[in-house]
């Protein structure tokens, strides 16, 4: 782990996280590193409401476009990939043939967009689609990201809730990033030796608060609140203390124990707080055996979509699993994906 670089620095953080109020946003996202090249994206997907998220598969060679208007972004999809879409209208995350991962968490400093008009427009509803689509790498989405200059569409959902996001993105080398938007300005971080993110504060804060507990040790005190750094240091403090396995299935268990401690129970309540957001579902992406599992907090268990053993040439059907329907389903998920005609975008 990063050693701290200025104490300092670290207690600034420290007391500026115990300063701020509760968030009302409490996503997870931590990378699980096992052996023989098996890495697992755990992730919670945390809001004040229950999101309504079914999952889709897309083969490859589909015909896209970023947005309605006069401006998209047009691309014929290279990779399969199975999307997280809530609301049938937006995909949160997903997971493609090569293993990319892609997943959005909330961020309240985020802002979009600048004064100065971008060539294109991108919807938030597809914009993560379009890097699954595209990219087989961390270095491709990077490459991706710096190359094409787009505003961003449909900041807002449930009722006018800004979509204020930031994203984490790993993929089959266990190669991770972190990106954000600020005015216009798209920033990436290596993530290196971090193995979790959450939501507040944007990336480079959170270093610090990072590395001050990193100093501090976690065998004999964690911090213990549902707060995004609170959350953070717990999800990072045991992804590196877990024993490293090949197994898929142990895997996923494993990566599992370490983000149900930095979730927010449900149902959860502060009073006061009226937004502070309980964990709805959890995912985990097995970036080698391409199996993304989905874990709702309702389900007595949890299932999986298996990339591997799915046809995704061009012209075969968009599969979808209605997740409203799965309370009696555990392993693997293929069976019960029916064909469907591709969800329409929230632009």
């Amino acid at each position: 782990m990063k050693n701290i670089a200025k104490t300092l620095a670290g207690v600034a953080a420290l007391a500026a996280m115990s300063l701020a109020p509760m968030q009302g946003d409490a996503c997870t996202r931590v990378l699980y590193k096992g052996l023989d090249n098996l890495f697992v994206v755990g992730r919670s997907l945390d809001w004040k409401t229950p999101i309504p998220t079914n999952l889709y598969v897309y083969p490859r060679g589909m015909q896209k476009q970023s947005t309605n208007l006069d401006n998209p972004i047009k691309w014929e999809s290279k990779y399969g990939a199975v999307y997280a879409v809530s609301y049938d209208g937006g995909v949160t995350e997903g997971m493609n043939e090569k293993g990319l991962v892609v997943n959005g968490l909330f961020c309240k400093g985020t802002v979009y967009n600048d004064t100065v008009s971008k060539p294109y427009m991108m919807s938030l509803a597809v914009f993560p689609a379009w890097l699954l689509d595209n990219c087989a790498t961390v270095d491709e989405v990077k490459e991706l990201l710096q190359s094409v200059k787009f505003d961003i569409q449909g900041a807002t959902f449930d009722g006018g809730t800004v979509s204020a996001l930031h994203w984490g993105v790993t993929d089959a080398t266990g190669k991770s990033i972190i990106f954000e938007f600020d005015k216009g300005v798209i920033s990436i971080y290596d993530m290196g030796d971090y193995q979790a993110m959450t939501n507040d504060p944007k990336w480079p804060d959170m270093q610090a608060i990072l590395n001050y507990w990193d100093k501090i040790g976690g065998v004999h005190m964690l911090p213990g609140t549902v707060s995004s750094p609170d959350r953070c240091v717990r999800a990072n403090y045991f992804a590196h203390h877990v024993e490293a396995v090949s197994d898929p299935d142990l895997a996923v268990a494993i990566a599992k124990s370490v983000i149900v401690p930095s979730c927010v129970p449900y149902t959860y309540l502060i009073q006061g707080e009226p937004n502070v957001s309980s964990t709805q579902w959890r995912s985990y992406s097995n970036t080698r055996d391409l199996r993304y599992y989905f874990d709702l907090c309702v389900n007595p268990g949890y299932y999986y979509v298996d990339l591997k053993t799915l046809d995704l040439r061009p012209g075969k059907s968009v599969l979808k699993l209605d997740t409203s329907k799965t309370s009696d389903l555990v392993g693997c998920a293929n069976h019960r994906l029916v064909k469907s005609e591709p969800f329409t975008p929230m632009y």
